[in-house]
């Protein structure tokens, strides 16, 4: 999916992702990552959201989101009741989708001046 809002006030920008790969900014991705529109986390080490925990959760809450959209790769796949609450106790919304959801909601959030962060699982090339 081809994104293509620009926001020159945001630091990071997202431009296209899929099953298997990002474009935020001017730099392809290849592994898993979360992003906000002032930070990037490269190879955040999810590989599966069914098995998303509360602590790989942490450094997303630690960017202080009203809401965190997951984009759990080509399928939608839910994360554990765990990991939800860790979000419902600490007062953030939280969302599951597909990969191409998820940065339609991202890109939507983000350009209302939302505090949103998007965590996005990608496959491996070699899985």
């Amino acid at each position: 999916m081809q994104l293509n809002l620009e926001s020159p006030d945001h630091r990071y920008v997202l431009r296209s992702v899929d099953g298997r790969s990002a474009l935020v900014n001017d730099r392809r991705l290849a592994s898993s990552f979360a992003v906000s529109t002032e930070t990037l986390i490269e190879d955040w080490p999810v590989t599966d959201a069914g098995a998303l925990t509360p602590e790989q959760l942490q450094p997303l809450l630690a960017l202080g989101p009203d809401v965190i959209v997951i984009g759990s790769g080509d399928r939608q796949v839910f994360a554990p009741a765990a990991t939800q609450a860790a979000c419902l106790q600490a007062g953030v919304g939280f969302e599951v989708m597909a990969n191409a959801a998820a940065a339609r909601t991202f890109v939507v959030l983000a350009g209302e001046g939302r505090r949103v962060v998007a965590g996005f699982v990608l496959a491996r090339a070699d899985a």
